[in-house]
């Protein structure tokens, strides 16, 4: 582990590698053995006025809400007020499960076939649309399923959203509310609360993204949507605070609240590496706990290392720069005492280039188009930005925005893109240049 006095400032210089003063920045919290080793802050918390982001301002989760939906169901799972084989037609009768058995585990782990809402391309004309929880069930409900309950994997905010409406079921009182009395006043998390942008929340930083080269205030979106599965805002020392409260089983059980940790099996048998609104992986040799966040205007990741007693927790205003992940790791790496060390480029012939450039066909209508400009590939998912993809050997590339991901171009016919540990995604060729 680096030496204490010469920690801050090696972490500053990596935040300070990532993000600028005058630009939307990011709250950084790193947490050793249950002291707190590095605090701070960098950039703008509002760009029209010029106010500097501090540690103690709140930003939007996203999808770190998750964790906090999965332990208020397990909450009420130890109050013997419902169990997770639970079917969800227990509690929202008048859903349609298309002859299947969906229980409460499917939508904790993402193994319910139910598609996410911001999947569906109807979803983007309605960001400003004003939901009730059953409106926005109505919106996604008739949709077919993807696939058979706990047969595969698939991320879905719809899962989560459902989550919400079961906690409200049986709590007789709203998801926010049942979060306050029996997670954040308990905790004295006072800095977290469900978004809301009609309310004036003091030290709530704006959110920013990019349109080419220039900075523009968030798309709005109104906050009715991400509810139960990304709605809250905090700030890096509330998340510091429910840190502590799961590693010292001040909420749950420990063997309850390990559930959540567990990666959740197929029906062949194969792990999904997500349990209850957490992912598990390892870095650097060790295990880790851990869940991102991405929402109009901000990105954010939470790290938790049990083995090392570590927590790390980086909140960004900044969408258009996505390396909170990856920041957090390269963090993690110099507390431990094993560095991050970034791959090594090489070059390819125009020729061994040329050979991958087309388009590579996704599910609903997505797509990875891939071209060849100047000596170099470029990749474009569609909706999202241009990425330069940079070769590590002559069939993988990575790319600076999520340097931990690989491109890996398979015998010519598909593209896949590896996570940390793991197939994120496969694409099948369907033109070629």
């Amino acid at each position: 582990m680096t030496p204490a006095n010469n920690l801050v400032a090696a972490i500053d210089s990596m935040v300070q590698e990532v993000y600028q003063p005058t630009e939307p920045g990011a709250a950084i919290i790193v947490v050793k053995d249950g002291q707190v080793v590095y605090r701070g802050a960098i950039g703008l918390a509002n760009m029209e006025l010029g106010v500097p982001i501090a540690p103690e301002m709140i930003f939007r989760l996203g999808s770190i809400t998750k964790q906090f939906t999965g332990v208020a169901i397990l909450l009420l799972a130890q109050q013997g007020r419902l169990a997770l084989s639970d079917p969800i037609t227990k509690f929202l009768p008048e859903y349609p499960t298309h002859g299947h058995t969906i229980t409460i585990e499917h939508l904790l782990a993402h193994t319910s076939g139910i598609r996410s809402y911001t999947d569906m391309a109807e979803w983007q004309p309605n960001w400003r649309k004003d939901f009730t929880v059953t409106e926005l069930i109505d919106f996604f409900k008739y949709q077919p399923m993807e696939f058979a309950p706990g047969t595969r994997w698939s991320y879905s905010n719809s899962g989560y959203h459902l989550l919400g409406a079961i906690i409200e079921q049986v709590a007789g009182q709203p998801y926010e509310q049942f979060l306050q009395q029996q997670i954040f006043e308990p905790l004295g998390m006072q800095h977290t609360c469900n978004d809301s942008t009609r309310r004036i929340i003091p030290l709530r930083v704006a959110g920013y993204t990019k349109d080419g080269d220039a900075y523009v205030n968030a798309e709005y979106l109104s906050m009715t949507q991400p509810y139960a599965a990304g709605g809250l805002l905090s700030t890096v020392d509330d998340l510091a605070i429910w840190n502590a409260a799961l590693s010292n089983n001040t909420l749950l059980p420990a063997e309850t609240l390990k559930q959540a940790w567990i990666p959740y099996k197929l029906a062949d048998g194969s792990s999904t590496g997500y349990g209850y609104g957490w992912a598990m992986d390892t870095w650097q040799g060790r295990p880790t706990i851990e869940h991102g966040g991405g929402i109009h205007g901000f990105v954010t990741y939470g790290l938790r290392m049990p083995e090392d007693d570590l927590f790390i927790a980086v909140l960004s205003n900044n969408e258009s720069i996505r390396l909170v992940e990856f920041l957090a790791l390269k963090i993690a790496g110099l507390v431990i005492g094993a560095p991050y060390v970034q791959p090594v480029p090489i070059t390819l012939a125009a020729h061994e280039l040329a050979a991958f450039v087309g388009t590579y066909q996704l599910p609903h209508n997505q797509e990875w188009t891939i071209t060849l400009e100047d000596g170099q590939l470029i990749g474009q998912r569609t909706h999202w930005p241009r990425i330069s993809l940079i070769p590590i050997d002559k069939t993988a590339f990575y790319f600076e925005a999520m340097p931990l991901f690989r491109f890996v171009f398979t015998q010519g016919t598909t593209l896949e893109l590896h996570g940390r540990s793991g197939l994120e995604e496969t694409a099948v060729r369907s033109t070629m240049e």
